[in-house]
């Protein structure tokens, strides 16, 4: 205990060690299509799909990529919305023994080669919306076979191409019987953003997919609230990403809940969703929650539904958190999670002490440390702020084909996150911000998430962004770029003395950058880098640093 001070806020139904089925990860899917065979699985607008039904698809998919010729190891990339061919797809290819190498549908022709490329995938799954992404990155994809799903239904398949949905069609029999050793065998090669460079894929293996799950399975409150067919899950987060791909779709399917799939976050068609279908579980993060806080009459679309919210992706202002809370009555849980980690390691507990700006205590069997910047191997006491690292049965085997990122991220057993954070006396953990987006002005390290804490207090203020922008004299500067709430105004003037009533001189914006709105990831990230790069654009054009 003395090692592990956030075991004594662990809930009474929640104990400190969990035990891991040892079998690959379509076969918690496949638990439940036996349990519950007739409880809806899927909705996608007016199509709906039963366990039994999406078990039985799962299958016939499987045996038509076999009829391919995709076997044990081989890669198949998803390049899908939300939807139920990438649901589909993704067991099938587990079922096979291949691994999944996820896409993000956004990418552009060139993003897409490289991922095709680093994973060596032989199969393609692409919506039709995003199929002219595929034409345009040809030849160059090497590529055995490109299957494009039906989602718009007006986009026929080129020559290189041929019809997902009529592969599907033409399969017949048991998809092959695969060995799977869940320990070792990889499930999923799950690309990080990219922030640095070229994106590098952490190589999930079923024993951590299936471990993840089971820690989510027993920190949300399935067993008290929600049993098979209680449960509906509002499923915004892409799947292609880790937050999405557990938190809605593994846990959400092996709990025997209904996913409700949403391709896109376009607030006014998801407010009808909500009224429409009533969730009960809203996993998302913190720029969706702004966006329904700041939503005119949201409580006549049913919000109030929602019992509990599961925040994570990036930092949760308390300001955001607070008055969701105060207006619809759901409970928000802010945790943590990264790629690498399948992707969840820590929550704040559903029963028992929430701290609002904490990502809350560690999942059954992760610890996890504070340790110093310069070394990475002396760990810091209560209140020190240092790198975070993480070890448990969540934690990634490695990055494919990169065995030197792969030694620099594991060490001696530990996860290396790059997020900078402290430790209360508790146990409970605070992110204080990237390793890499610290701002150093004349000499003072400044964590921007410090300074958007006070910036969301702004009466106006519906999203900001702060990051450090290139200054002749000071190395770095301050920047805030601000989104005001709808009929809301301020000046820069304002929003710095507001700053200045509550931060140290050298943390307070130098320039302050009002915005209709911030550039984002596909799962709600604000870019922050984007933002950087278009301001030393604007510099070596000479235009000066805007403000």
């Amino acid at each position: 205990m003395a090692g592990k001070p956030w075991l004594k806020h662990y809930p009474a139904n929640v104990p400190a060690h969990l035990e891991y089925p040892e079998v690959p990860l379509y076969e918690l899917l496949a638990t439940t299509a036996r349990a519950h065979p007739d409880l809806p699985a899927l909705r996608y607008y007016m199509v709906r799909m039963t366990y039994a039904e999406l078990w039985a698809q799962v299958n016939r998919c499987a045996a038509a990529l076999a009829s391919l010729g995709v076997g044990k190891g081989d890669r198949v990339a998803l390049m899908l919305p939300n939807c139920p061919q990438y649901v589909i797809g993704y067991y099938a290819t587990l079922r096979l023994g291949a691994i999944v190498a996820q896409v993000n549908p956004l990418y552009t022709p060139r993003e897409l080669r490289d991922l095709i490329h680093d994973s060596g995938a032989k199969v393609l799954i692409v919506g039709d919306a995003v199929y002219p992404t595929v034409q345009a990155a040809q030849p160059d994809l090497p590529l055995e076979h490109i299957l494009v799903a039906r989602l718009l239904g007006h986009v026929q398949p080129g020559p290189e191409a041929r019809s997902f949905e009529e592969l599907l069609a033409g399969a017949s029999g048991e998809p092959p019987a695969v060995a799977i050793d869940p320990r070792d065998d990889v499930a999923v090669l799950q690309y990080t953003g990219g922030t640095t460079g070229r994106s590098k894929g952490a190589m999930l293996t079923h024993r951590n997919l299936v471990a993840n799950t089971i820690q989510v399975q027993h920190w949300f409150p399935a067993a008290e609230r929600m049993k098979p067919g209680e449960g509906r899950i509002l499923t915004i987060l892409p799947l292609f990403h880790s937050y999405g791909m557990t938190v809605c779709m593994n846990y959400g399917l092996a709990s025997g809940y209904e996913l409700i799939l949403v391709p896109r976050f376009e607030l006014p068609e998801v407010m009808e969703i909500i009224k429409a279908t009533r969730p009960n579980f809203f996993p998302g993060v913190p720029t969706m929650y702004v966006a329904v806080n700041n939503y005119p009459n949201a409580e006549a679309y049913g919000v109030g539904s929602i019992q509990f919210c599961n925040s994570g992706g990036a930092a949760m202002p308390v300001e955001v958190m607070q008055a969701f809370e105060r207006r619809f009555g759901a409970q928000v849980l802010e945790g943590y999670g990264l790629s690498e980690a399948s992707p969840v390691t820590h929550c704040n507990p559903v029963h028992g002490v929430r701290k609002p700006g904490s990502i809350g205590i560690p999942y059954p069997d992760t610890d996890a440390e504070i340790v110093d910047v310069e070394t990475g191997t002396r760990v810091l006491g209560p209140g020190e702020v240092g790198e975070l690292r993480i070890r448990g049965p969540q934690v990634m085997k490695g990055y494919w084909n990169r065995p030197e990122e792969t030694a620099e991220a594991l060490r001696d057993g530990w996860l290396y996150t790059g997020d900078i954070a402290k430790m209360d006396e508790d146990g409970y953990f605070y992110i204080v911000d990237r390793k890499k987006d610290m701002i150093i002005a004349s000499g003072y390290n400044v964590y921007p998430r410090e300074v958007e804490e006070v910036l969301y207090e702004h009466p106006a203020v519906a999203e900001c962004c702060v990051a450090g922008v290139p200054d002749p004299y000071r190395g770095e500067t301050v920047k805030a770029y601000i989104v005001t709430k709808p009929g809301a105004t301020a000046t820069a003037d304002e929003i710095v003395a507001f700053c200045r009533q509550r931060l140290a001189a050298y943390k307070v914006p130098k320039l302050v950058e009002f915005r209709s709105e911030l550039p984002k990831t596909a799962v709600g990230k604000v870019l922050r880098r984007v933002l950087v790069e278009e301001e030393k654009a604007r510099m070596a054009a000479g235009g000066g640093a805007q403000g």
